[in-house]
């Protein structure tokens, strides 16, 4: 089956590149997303700052480029773009995903533990500890930390019968 191939020729920083969306995907499959101040861009259900993605993907230095070079270029990739706390349509969303209860995004994150502050998830992760260790690392403080329910019969509290 034939992927779905989104390349781009860019120049970052007066250096060029060829962008694919799937050499994004792999280059952050093990990387955790840092915090959000602003902007943010949607790889793999996660959130992460522009810069770090551009940063990782291309090795350059986040001070060689701009948010705005960093969000337009993965825009143009297919990566969903938004800002924090912004009561406007993200850039290059789908507006049914916009529309989406806090619930409802936690679902890609069932089984994991996620920290939440002003109805934005902050992070998530395989374990408490986890979790914990990167809020301390990046200075956040959560509302509220938790564990996905798996199901709603996990969510009710309920034992089965």
């Amino acid at each position: 089956m034939a992927e779905n191939v989104a390349v781009r020729n860019v120049t970052i920083a007066g250096q060029p590149f060829v962008l694919r969306r799937s050499d994004v995907l792999r280059a952050l499959r093990n990387v955790e997303p840092e915090p959000i101040s602003s902007h943010f861009v949607v790889v793999s259900s996660r959130r992460f700052p522009p810069k770090q993605v551009i940063g990782e993907v291309t090795g350059l230095d986040r001070a060689d480029f701009t948010t705005h070079q960093a969000r337009r270029t993965l825009l143009r990739l297919g990566f969903t773009a938004g800002r924090r706390g912004s009561d406007s349509r993200s850039a290059g969303a789908k507006p049914e995903a916009q529309d989406k209860s806090l619930a409802e995004r936690m679902r890609a994150f069932t089984g994991e533990w996620v920290a939440i502050k002003d109805d934005e998830i902050l992070h998530a992760s395989k374990s408490p500890r986890a979790l914990v260790g990167w809020l301390g690392k990046h200075g956040q403080k959560a509302d509220s930390v938790f564990r996905v329910p798996e199901d709603d019969l996990a969510a009710s509290g309920l034992a089965p019968l």
